[in-house]
This record gives structure tokens, sequence and C-alpha cells, in this order.
């Protein structure tokens, strides 16, 4: 059974205030605390970059788990923001690691649902050829593709990175995903000819809205659980209004559906597994349900159950 055993993330040092930039776009007050949620934003500086930050995630995860890279078996690097195109980030930071040379290495170009698409992929990837340890790491740097001008995304992404390692000795077991697209609408959120992002705030808010709380029903059935019976729900931290309407729209506490993202901002694949770095220390908190959402337009959700804990079962 391949599951999570560790995550590490890490931000961008830099911090830009939204703040200073509330009467530039005339902004009410209310907006940056209630509807973004983003106060500030971890902005990375001109030699930083997707795979930088995605190295530095690693490195710390693997110093911190006291991990040989030369034990690693698989590499998945999620982004869409690569910087640059060729070779894979996956195959560079192999090579920055110096990790053996049998190691599966491959990029995953997914944005916002990229965390839960990637721990779908690993675990069958892994589980289907004999894999007992893989990374996934995480890194969108949206500043570099953020026109400064624009309120409705200037203000939102921060940049950051993560690394998960997944094993056959995992903390958190890795339960039935759901995987969504409406590529019909992909134009709601897209790069211009330009290169820069360019979003249809209302029309992505809507389309959150209305499938992610039905989705998050969905999978939690599937893993023959109920709502009450999650500890936390980790959203993809689109903004605190996204957030807090699909919490609401599930009926639960705002202390089961955290928005943390005030002091960085949105790190899209990052966001989710910033979160779970955290929950993993919490001893009190068993069961999870991850849901990502945005790009494509895709989502996915799953559930993650603590190893050891009366609702986990074996795969075999």
């Amino acid at each position: 059974m391949i599951g999570i055993r560790a995550v590490a993330g890490v931000l961008a040092d830099h911090r830009a205030s939204n703040r200073d930039r509330e009467e530039e776009f005339e902004l009410e007050p209310t907006v940056l605390s209630d509807k973004l949620g983003v106060v500030e934003r971890a902005v990375a500086s001109e030699d930083e970059d997707a795979f930088s930050l995605g190295l530095m995630a690693a490195r710390r995860l693997l110093e911190r788990e006291a991990l040989d890279a030369a034990g690693i078996d698989a590499v998945i690097f999620v982004t869409q923001t690569p910087g640059q195109a060729i070779p894979h980030l996956s195959a560079r930071l192999h090579g920055a690691l110096e990790a053996a040379q049998a190691c599966a290495c491959f990029d995953l170009s997914l944005g916002c649902s990229g965390y839960v698409y990637a721990l779908g992929v690993a675990k069958a990837f892994m589980e289907a050829n004999g894999l007992k340890c893989g990374l996934i790491v995480t890194s969108d740097p949206y500043s570099k593709i953020i026109n400064a001008a624009d309120k409705n995304t200037a203000l939102l992404f921060g940049d950051g990175a993560t690394a998960t390692l997944l094993t056959d000795d995992p903390v958190f077991r890795i339960g039935t995903s759901t995987f969504n697209t409406r590529g019909v609408d992909h134009q709601h959120l897209q790069t211009s000819e330009s290169g820069q992002l360019e979003m249809n705030g209302r029309a992505v808010f809507t389309f959150c809205a209305q499938v992610v709380p039905g989705d998050i029903r969905d999978v939690v059935e599937k893993n023959g659980l109920s709502l009450e019976e999650i500890d936390r729900f980790v959203l993809h931290q689109g903004s605190k209004f996204i957030v807090d309407t699909i919490r609401m729209r599930l009926r639960q506490p705002e202390s089961k559906v955290p928005f943390l993202a005030a002091n960085y901002g949105n790190t899209v694949s990052s966001s989710i597994p910033l979160i779970l770095e955290q929950e993993i220390e919490n001893s009190e908190v068993d069961c999870l349900v991850l849901s990502g959402f945005g790009l494509g337009l895709s989502w996915a959700s799953t559930v993650l159950t603590r190893v050891g804990t009366p609702t986990t079962t074996d795969d075999e």
C-alpha cells in the first residue's frame, strides 16, 4: 500500500502587501479580508523559479526525513509554469538531488487540481511497478505570468512549492478519488498570447460553487464515510470567498475547513499540500478530504485516512 509519509513546503521569502494597492484598485476594505482573503503575497525573486523552489522543498523534505535520494524510485513534478520547457523539471530535480539511475521521472501539467491528480497517478504507478519510495513536487510561481495591473489576478496568487514523500510505510492511506474536467470552459482561466494569466473570476467562482460541494459528497460516500466523520476538509485555497462558500454548502464549521493563505496567497498546485504539512502532525486529525479545482477547468477530490485508525482498511 503506497500512501503519504511526509510533506514539506517552502514559500518565497519576499512579501508584497495587498493593502498598499487598495486605493489603486479602488477596493472596499472588506474585499481583502472577506473576499480574496489574501493580505500579502509570497513573491519569488528574479532568480527563483519553479525548479529552484521545488528543489528547495525536496531538499527540506529529504533532510527532515533523513532520506538518501539514492533510495527514491520515482519523481513526479507538478507544474504548469515550468519556466524552461525542455527538459522536464523532474529530470533536472533528479540530477540536482543525485538520485539513482533506476528512478522514474515525469512531469504533470496540471494546476489547482494537480496535487490530487498526482496522488492518484503516483499511487497507481508505484503500486503497479513495485516501487517503494516516491516524491511528488509541486511548484507554480504565478508571479512570473501575472499582469501586475490586472486586479483580477494581481492580488491573489503567491509563490511556493512542496514535496510529498510517498512510501509503502505511510502515515496516511490514499482512498478512492474522483477526477473531473469541463474543458469546454477552459477559456475562463488561461494565458494570453503574451503569456500573461487571464481569469474570469465570476465564471471560475460559479464553477467551483456548482461542482465542488457535490464532488466532495460523492468522494466521501465512495470511501464509505459520512461528512461527519471527516476531521478536516483541505480545499484548494482559490480565495477565502470560494472556500467559505463551499464550506457553507457542505454545512461545515470553519474549524473543519481552513483558509490559511492570507499571508502568502493562492499557490496553485501547492495550496493543498502546504496545509497538509500541518495536518500530518496533528494527532487529532485522522480523516481528511482533499479537493482541488481550477485550471482546465478541472476538479478532483480524495480521502486520506491515518493508518491505524478504526476506519482504515487494507487495500488487499
